[in-house]
């Protein structure tokens, strides 16, 4: 469990580094090729949600690797399983249902990190 954890939770993390990193970095222009939802919703928002991303990020790998606290671990998957819940929707209700691929691969892998850090946490 503990080899399955760091897997999940190792991809994961470095996915929402990536892309949190890129809401809080980048502006409303460079953003729009990748994520063009990025147009209907305030720029101000997108910053929270990468800022939230990237502590998801280092909820799933740093409160486990130093002991301290590892029920977080559990909290930030969690938390990034129901970002892509409203990722899902929201792709959902712009019509960009063959979108959610992604979504639905970072839904299930969140959710499997949830699991996994119940069990082995």
């Amino acid at each position: 469990m503990e080899i399955a954890y760091w897997i999940v939770a190792g991809l994961l993390a470095l996915m929402y580094l990536f892309a949190g990193g890129k809401k809080i970095a980048q502006s409303q222009e460079r953003l729009r090729p990748m994520m063009g939802w990025v147009d209907t919703v305030p720029m101000p928002f997108v910053r929270v949600l990468g800022t939230l991303e990237v502590l998801g990020a280092a909820g799933l790998v740093l409160p486990v690797l130093t002991g301290i606290a590892p029920g977080l671990a559990v909290a930030a998957a969690a938390g990034l399983t129901i970002v892509q819940v409203g990722a899902i929707v929201l792709h959902l209700r712009r019509g960009e249902a063959r979108l959610i691929g992604l979504n639905v691969v970072l839904l299930a892998a969140g959710a499997a990190a949830v699991w996994l850090a119940t069990v082995w946490v």
